[in-house]
């Protein structure tokens, strides 16, 4: 197995990122890891099971995500998913411009059959423990019904294979719980949804529930599940930070937090994105992975552990097959 790291991704990089994949280097020494950066990032590494592909051009979050696929064609990001379409790799990680990924995503790795449009697919943490894959979060801010159709299937096949989720629930994210709530977007998808006999679909989900666990994949538009995604963060940060203000805010509450440390511990730690990795692209034709911006190297370590598992349960494979048969009938 061979998987491939953009070194130049994220707001850490690049030592967050080389830190995380020597750490897996160590661990899954059966694994090769593969670093791809330009010559004055990478660095040398005595663990066998690394390689180093160095390269002339980086993406950066400024940068036009179609026109910097175009020129930046030795960049680390499309150099990663071109080697994914050609096999050299078998899964590509990156923390950088998420638009230029979508795009070279699509236009260097290329779609699987029987997808219109891939989605970006986070896992959103649930107070049950575990989480609730949630696509689209942001590749395409548009969908029809069939799209969110192929999200469902996708993301049913993937819940199963990589989470472990023994008949996951599907859920539809809309304003209210009733059949024939919301648009016309909506309410076309609840008919394909209900009629869709290869997944377990409950309805309608209110936003308000997502982090109940009420579902274990929730099907959105990209725009409606970016919004979802970006006040879900925002309400979280606003959360620590009140939380840090009022316990550091006299001796007694010092003292308070102190007895509570463990638990308001283990409570951040169900709530923090680095613990699953990163967000897959499905649709693809071969395994991309976005991790978040913000990554440090336990992220990164866990999107490698995240990729070695969608590798072996051979999941592209899985989803593709899916499609082709659903769309067939």
């Amino acid at each position: 197995m061979r998987i491939a790291f953009d070194v130049h991704g994220g707001d850490r990089a690049p030592n967050a990122v080389i830190e995380g994949v020597l750490q897996a280097a160590k661990d899954y020494p059966e694994i090769t890891f593969v670093l791809i950066g330009t010559e004055e990032a990478l660095v040398s590494s005595v663990l066998s099971n690394v390689e180093m592909i160095k390269v002339t051009e980086t993406i950066t979050a400024e940068d036009e995500p179609v026109k910097a696929i175009r020129r930046k064609k030795d960049s680390s990001l499309v150099v990663g998913c071109r080697l994914v379409r050609e096999k050299s790799v078998d899964a590509f990680v990156c923390a950088g411009n998420t638009g230029a990924l979508v795009a070279a995503g699509l236009f260097v790795t290329g779609r699987m059959k029987g997808m219109d449009r891939p989605a970006l697919a986070p896992i959103f943490p649930s107070m049950k423990g575990g989480g609730t894959l949630v696509l689209d979060v942001g590749a395409n801010p548009e969908a029809k019904p069939e799209h969110l159709r192929q999200y469902a299937v996708m993301g049913s096949i993937y819940a199963e294979q990589v989470m472990g989720i023994e008949r996951p629930r599907i859920g539809l994210l809309n304003i209210g719980t009733e059949d024939g709530k919301g648009t016309s977007l909506t309410k076309e998808t609840f008919d394909l949804l209900s009629n869709e006999s290869s997944i377990h679909f409950i309805g309608n989900v209110e936003a308000r529930d997502v982090l109940d666990g009420t579902c274990d994949v929730l099907v959105t538009d990209g725009f409606s599940g970016n919004i979802l995604l970006k006040n879900t963060e925002g309400v979280a940060k606003a959360i620590f930070s009140k939380l840090k203000e009022e316990f550091t805010r006299s001796i007694r509450t010092k003292v308070a937090a102190g007895i509570l440390a463990p638990g308001l511990k283990r409570f951040k730690e169900s709530m923090d994105y680095k613990e699953h990795g990163g967000a897959p692209l499905l649709g693809l034709a071969g395994p991309i992975i976005k991790a978040h911006g913000s990554s440090d190297a336990r992220a990164f370590y866990q999107a490698a552990m995240q990729a070695k598992k969608i590798v072996e349960q051979n999941v592209i494979e899985q989803i593709q097959q899916g499609l082709v048969k659903t769309k067939g009938r």
